[in-house]
């Protein structure tokens, strides 16, 4: 019997897993997927926003400044890159000015620290490529860009570091009340748990009527992106937003916590929960809009198209708390943005909510943070001698883009949460995150993970279960 099963390995599910394995419990998480950071935490912005565009005495306005602060303090003790940028919400007339006034007044209620609002010739001062059309800008410098996967595996191995376990390829078919405790069934096994905390994402609902305790709805919302390599570090230096519509935040360019320029999203509504594509249509809309921002994005060093989804409710708020239709049963739900900025205070939260629930909390004497991770291409060259000497494997270098090892690839490959795809490696090591996309390492990082596992390299997948790369030699067996 757990005490308490987690449902959803994405970024909020992690956070709450952290937490809880502070304290003498019992808990578990499962996730669909063959990975952790599979959903929305894979592919979104990677921005800490600041908190001004919440409504104030929201969940969304107290979760985002205080998971703003948490965020920034556990990015430093997990080894996650993350880059305090601040960001600017950029007017381009009477009307847009008034507007970030309006978002101004509203982050000094929500406690936002810092904020200033910039004349023309500030803001130029701060961004020299922005459009000559700015006439101003709301610039609050505790916004950052953090790497979103990074920062949810960490917080995961770290709760499995401290007793969580961990089961991938558990998709919840059922659940069942059973004299005051749920039988779930998930993967083919049936767990018995005392407490429920559903952050399934944008299959929020989908769990909770499951339990009967269907009382909202996810609406996913795509958005398409643009990646640029490296090359176009410096084309803006902080985030840039211009002002937000009801849709959404709109489309922005921001550089990332790994060194690139990202641009987007926009913002489809009426999707398919398993649509990640990106359309031509999409990708043109994101571009005209970022025009607006800049003329200066070189899209001829563009890496990469992707797309993401987001798990907008028909709630304005965050939905957090125990269901009024099932006991024990507590959502995380509708996490929209700022969800990323709010996670780690969402996990601080929920563990508050779990106690006030009636599950005995009992901190624990220990619990630690698990060890670092080499990171070969942050050392110095002295450090990298040394390395090399101990572990030769730390010499071999996979990954030309980023600098990544073979000693690298084999840490990730010895995760408290195992990675089985070049996916889940990138991931972790950032191997295929460079310019050539796993171009030159790909079939490198393919090998490895067949002989880690010995298994035929024809059953190492790219990413989720069923995405083959390979099928057999060409000619047949040697």
């Amino acid at each position: 019997m757990y005490d308490v099963l987690i449902i959803g390995g994405g970024v909020c599910g992690a956070a709450v897993a952290m937490y809880l394995s502070k304290y003498d419990i019992k808990c578990a998480l499962l996730e669909k997927e063959n990975d952790i950071a599979m959903g929305t935490t894979k592919a979104n912005s990677g921005i800490v926003h600041a908190g001004y565009d919440p409504e104030p005495d929201t969940l969304m306005a107290r979760l985002n400044v205080r998971g703003s602060e948490l965020t920034e303090e556990l990015c430093k003790k997990l080894s996650v890159p993350y880059k305090k940028t601040g960001s600017l919400v950029v007017a381009f007339d009477s009307k847009d000015e008034a507007h970030i006034r309006k978002l101004y007044d509203r982050g000094m209620e929500n406690g936002v620290r810092g904020m200033e609002l910039l004349d023309k010739e500030s803001l130029f001062e701060l961004e020299p490529n922005l459009s000559e059309k700015a006439v101003g800008a709301l610039y609050a410098p505790s916004a950052a860009v953090v790497n979103p996967w990074r920062f949810c595996i960490a917080m995961c191995e770290t709760a499995a570091e401290n007793g969580v376990e961990f089961y991938l390829d558990s998709e919840v078919t059922s659940i069942e009340k059973i004299n005051g405790c749920f039988a779930v069934t998930a993967g083919g096994r049936t767990f018995d748990t005392k407490y429920i905390i559903n952050a399934a994402g944008i299959y929020a609902d989908d769990v909770a009527s499951l339990v009967g305790a269907r009382d909202f709805e996810i609406k996913a919302s795509k958005g398409q992106y643009f990646l640029l390599d490296k090359t176009q570090s410096g084309l803006v230096n902080t985030v840039v937003f211009q002002c937000p519509t009801e849709k959404g935040k709109g489309v922005l360019v921001s550089p990332t916590a790994d060194g690139n320029i990202i641009v987007g999203p926009n913002a489809e509504s009426g999707n398919e929960r398993d649509d990640v594509s990106t359309t031509r249509e999409g990708l043109d809309f994101v571009a005209a809009e970022a025009a607006k921002t800049t003329s200066k994005i070189n899209y001829r060093e563009n890496i990469r198209s992707f797309s993401g989804l987001r798990a907008n409710s028909d709630k304005s708020d965050f939905i957090i708390g125990e269901s009024d239709l099932c006991r024990h049963f507590i959502n995380v739900a509708g996490i929209k943005s700022p969800g990323l900025s709010s996670a780690a205070a969402i996990g601080e939260y929920v563990a508050e909510l779990i106690a006030d629930c009636g599950l005995i909390m009992t901190e624990k004497e220990q619990w630690n943070y698990p060890a670092p991770k080499v990171r070969f291409n942050e050392l110095s060259n002295v450090e990298k001698e040394r390395l090399c000497k101990e572990n030769p494997k730390y010499g071999n270098v996979v990954c030309r883009c980023n600098l990544i090892t073979e000693g690298e690839i084999l840490d990730a490959l010895d995760s408290k949460i195992k990675p089985r795809t070049l996916d889940g490696i990138k991931r972790r090591a950032g191997s295929g995150m460079g310019r050539c996309q796993g171009g030159f390492c790909g079939p490198r990082v393919h090998e490895i993970i067949a002989n880690y596992y010995n298994i035929p390299m024809e059953e190492v997948l790219l990413d989720k279960n069923g995405s083959y790369i390979v099928c057999g030699k060409v000619g047949g067996e040697e």
